[in-house]
């Protein structure tokens, strides 16, 4: 209705001026109509006329124009053009879907992107969360979309990792990795990458082994060796950590189709930089490099001087393997602002020589997660704020509360508490505020929709509203919100920002409280009425929240 209307009001802003314009309807407060256009500001220059002289004459025109949909045109202020949609026309927005702006395109959505030999972060936990909430996001407009993550298996952290874990054991004893307990293996591994990064800095005899053992595990992948016995330490520990992984993402609801390795990236990052030296990379000091300096950006070796392929030339080949595995129309990457600088170099260099796909792909960049207080954390340091540490923290603080331990309203409070808030800047997460029942938190949706799912469970048969249905104030106050859902969806998948979807809910619950403590539902004369009208505000909740990945129980 909204595309419809904007429209209809160009045509009439054309018969009546001859200007072609672009409208773009807003949806301003209630008291003043369901859409608004400042189209009259705009034209007065071009037209030379008196704003408010501007949007009285294409009121008139609108009233005529528009008297199917609209039953309302006023001008207000300096010119500005409200709407007030009639009854039937606004009941029939809401069954509008949102705009399938991406039917028929592939697209790949990577996130999270754990490092194995390391324990996930608070920063995978958020990028999971709100990657799922884009990713749901670009499906529900249409896209078939591939969910995966990347993650280094081979690297200097790896290396330091394998220097101290080859110490631990007293020497390359893969047998002994069996006396370390199933449930302790993630913290095992973690513990052992902050002592290789610490001996790593403090000792050059260190430094240099740690150098070699870093050539000797890209060996391992070059050749295939599973066999040896630093091999076979290292294979295992690497299935620690992936099955770690899964278990993470299962307890959070995560599903991804793909990991890919570093070490599959690797070489074919390591072959399309080698052939464009010259053209796009050069020599520098033994080492291959992009010179960013010259696109107004900074210089990053993408070939070490061992011979031996950076992150970047990993990220080469890692865009380059998603295309030949999906032949994605469009690429979004979701990684901490840490590494923005970063990947402008890596991407400008994949300009020159694949251009398409550089053009195709999308970076998204997120702050750091911190609870109130907290410092800046770090996993070289071993002082990280872990991605469990976030659950456990909530978990206690909704048993305190509650006295229960409900999984589904401890998730829906992280969750919520992560993607209400526009990504980009740091979030400071409070736990017990994360899992109030007052205020705009995830338990507090959850528990919107499981009191309308009550309301409707004692009246029984829901039949649906007449399309003639004349609706009194508080009910088109109420439809009116709920007729606002795909239009804030169609926003944030243009924008790629879930917070909109956030956002939009909270309000509609509040809106819907204010309708219920007004207008009597059961056992009222307007019940059929009322009782569809809480119905499509509870499916409209549940479809949000599950967009957001939160899910939306019944009963509390």
């Amino acid at each position: 209705m909204k595309d419809k209307l904007e429209q209809l009001v160009a045509a009439a802003v054309k018969e009546l001026f001859d200007v072609a314009v672009d409208i773009e309807l807003t949806r301003p407060e209630e008291q003043f109509g369901d859409y608004a256009t400042n189209v009259a500001l705009q034209l007065s220059k071009q037209v030379d006329k008196n704003p408010r002289e501007i949007g009285e004459a294409l009121a008139v025109k609108l009233r005529k124009t528009l008297s199917e949909q609209v039953g309302e045109v006023t001008v207000a202020g300096p010119g500005f053009i409200n709407l007030k949609l009639n009854d039937q026309t606004l009941l029939g927005v809401l069954s509008a879907k949102p705009a399938q702006t991406l039917a028929g395109k592939t697209v790949v959505a990577e996130y999270s992107d754990p490092n194995p030999f390391k324990v996930l972060h608070a920063g995978h936990l958020y990028t999971s969360v709100v990657g799922d909430a884009i990713a749901n996001l670009l499906e529900t407009a249409g896209a078939n979309v591939h969910r995966v993550n990347f993650g280094g298996d081979v690297g200097m952290h790896v290396a330091k990792s394998m220097w101290a874990i080859i110490k631990n054991l007293e020497g390359e004893h893969p047998e002994k990795l069996a006396a370390v307990p199933e449930a302790e293996q993630a913290d095992w591994l973690s513990v052992r990458y902050v002592e290789g990064n610490t001996a790593y800095d403090e000792n050059e005899a260190t430094k240099a082994a740690i150098v070699e053992f870093n050539k000797k595990i890209y060996q391992l992948h070059t050749d295939n060796d599973h066999q040896s016995p630093f091999a076979r330490i290292y294979w295992t520990c690497r299935d620690w950590s992936y099955q770690y992984f899964e278990a993470f993402y299962g307890r959070i609801g995560a599903k991804f189709e793909k990991f890919y390795p570093e070490s599959e990236t690797a070489p074919i990052g390591l072959a399309a930089v080698r052939a464009h030296v010259g053209d796009v990379y050069e020599a520098s000091q033994g080492a291959i490099v992009f010179n960013g300096e010259k696109h107004g950006l900074h210089t990053r070796v993408f070939i070490n001087s061992e011979g031996l392929p950076t992150y970047e030339a990993k990220d080469v080949g890692l865009i380059i393997k998603k295309y030949e595995d999906y032949h994605f129309d469009r690429s979004i990457v979701i990684t901490g602002n840490d590494i923005a600088e970063y990947m402008k170099v890596v991407l400008k260099s994949l300009e020159q020589f694949k251009p398409e796909l550089a053009a195709a792909t999308t970076h998204l960049t997120h702050g750091l997660v911190k609870l109130p207080g907290g410092v800046k954390m770090s996993s070289r340091l071993g002082n990280i704020l872990r991605a469990v540490d976030i659950l456990d923290v909530t978990s206690a603080a909704n048993q305190e509360q509650t006295g229960q331990d409900n999984q589904d309203t401890v998730l829906g409070a992280v969750k919520y508490a992560f993607v209400k808030q526009r990504m980009g800047s740091d979030i400071i997460y409070d736990p017990k505020e994360s899992v109030s029942l007052e205020g705009n938190s995830g338990p507090y949706l959850q528990y919107a929709h499981a009191r309308a799912r009550s309301i409707l469970g004692k009246a029984g048969e829901v039949t649906a509203l007449p399309a003639d249905t004349e609706l009194e104030a508080g009910e088109r106050s109420l439809v009116r919100k709920i007729s606002e859902y795909t239009e804030v969806v169609d926003k944030a998948v243009a924008e790629l920002m879930p917070h909109h979807i956030a956002g939009y809910l909270y309000e509609l619950a509040q809106a819907f409280n204010r309708f219920y403590e007004n207008n009597r539902v059961i056992d009222n004369e307007r019940q059929a009425v009322r009782l569809a009208l809480v119905d499509k505000y509870a499916q409209t909740l549940k479809s949000g929240l599950g967009l957001l990945g939160i899910a939306a129980p019944d009963r509390m």
